[in-house]
């Protein structure tokens, strides 16, 4: 189940954002967000992947679950005794059936909230995730097996166990607040495309491990930008600022999926000619590449890399910025896309020679520079 489910994970990463959605912006909620960013470890989506954790699905797979640490032992010690109930059995079942079960389950998470022991609607995300892909649910399954859940959560002292680790919690939103630059991020994308957006969300789980997404959900003349992360890296082989480049990097390139596809959409008859030699641009010997099936796939991965490869210019010193590029044509190498030196070079070439131009206004000179 492993391999599937990463491979599941790579194509959902790439599709998730044009899920649909039911969620209702109030004026007020209008209000409060605009031109704001929240960092969230929610209480019953952390609920949903601390049962999911526990199913013999999630014991078995490192890729849907985060093993290691303290806090996925204090999960295992505090509610392991708890796997044999009927709800953790179905909620193996459901995902032993379909791996996008996963996003239908905790992707609804944010749907409820508690008040006691109940499960209560929220009153801004009523179904969030009714789609990815070519698979659709006509009912949140939240509200299917909300009773259940409820029994779970109280059998097993979930919300004590919840607020024990509030103090963990927080220290992941601080270090995002201090070390990730999502304000920077997002200053610096809005200034060099032509792409707005009202506000931003992160939803996180200490349990999250491959499966790193964003989408968008859009409502009542709002836009909000969600990402679903786990916390930061620190990785002790990296210095202090290369462990911000690499996490900058993994929430750049989720992010800026956003702004990258309204001129890619603009221009795709071009990219679908410039780029339709699949052989060129891509190892299909690598697993995971068939997520991306098509020309205009193809270069948005190759564009997203790539103007993380220009905010790297623009916001770092001259060495930090040739490292941070050539780590991202390594790892663009390793994950079958061959000609990220190329592409790179050739963005910045027009980008040097453009540098008040939007983004969005330099794809017809930079698509030609790939014309044969």
């Amino acid at each position: 189940m492993k391999k599937i489910f990463l491979l599941t994970v790579l194509i959902l990463t790439s599709i998730f954002s044009k899920a649909q959605y039911k969620v209702d912006f109030t004026e007020k909620f209008k209000k409060e967000n605009q031109g704001k960013y929240k960092i969230e470890i929610n209480e019953v989506k952390e609920l949903v992947h601390i049962m999911i954790a526990i199913t013999p699905s999630g014991i078995e797979n490192d890729d849907m679950v985060e093993q290691k640490g303290k806090y996925y032992q204090d999960v295992i010690a505090h509610f392991k005794s708890y796997q044999n109930e009927p709800i953790i059995k179905t909620f193996d079942s459901l995902i032993v059936a379909s791996a996008y079960n996963y996003i239908f389950l905790t992707g609804n998470g944010i749907s409820y909230d508690f008040k006691g022991n109940k499960l209560v609607k929220n009153k801004i995300f009523d179904f969030p995730a009714t789609a990815v892909s070519n698979s659709k649910i006509t009912e949140n399954p939240i509200t299917t097996y909300k009773t259940s859940i409820e029994d779970f959560a109280r059998k097993s002292k979930f919300r004590e166990f919840y607020k024990s680790h509030k103090p963990y919690y927080a220290e992941i939103v601080s270090n995002y607040e201090t070390n990730a630059n999502l304000g920077k991020q997002w200053k610096w994308l809005e200034k060099n495309f032509k792409t707005v957006q009202n506000s931003y969300a992160i939803f996180c789980s200490p349990l999250i491990n491959s499966l790193n997404y964003t989408g968008d959900f859009v409502n009542n003349n709002f836009k909000l930008i969600y990402m679903v992360l786990p916390p930061l890296d620190k990785l002790e082989k990296l210095s202090e600022r290369e462990n911000e480049l690499f996490n900058t990097r993994v929430m750049f390139t989720e992010i800026d999926h956003n702004y990258v596809k309204q001129p890619t959409v603009a221009n795709q008859e071009t990219i679908n000619q410039y780029f339709k030699d699949r052989k060129a641009w891509t190892n299909d010997d690598i697993e995971g590449v068939s997520a991306y099936p098509n020309p205009v796939k193809v270069f948005d991965e190759y564009m997203t890399f790539g103007i993380f490869v220009l905010y790297c210019k623009d916001n770092y010193d001259n060495k930090d910025f040739l490292s941070a590029k050539e780590n991202v044509i390594l790892l663009m190498k390793e994950r079958g896309f061959p000609k990220m030196q190329e592409f790179t070079d050739k963005l910045l070439k027009v980008r040097t020679e453009n540098p008040d131009k939007k983004i969005d206004d330099i794809y017809p000179e930079f698509l030609k520079l790939f014309q044969n």
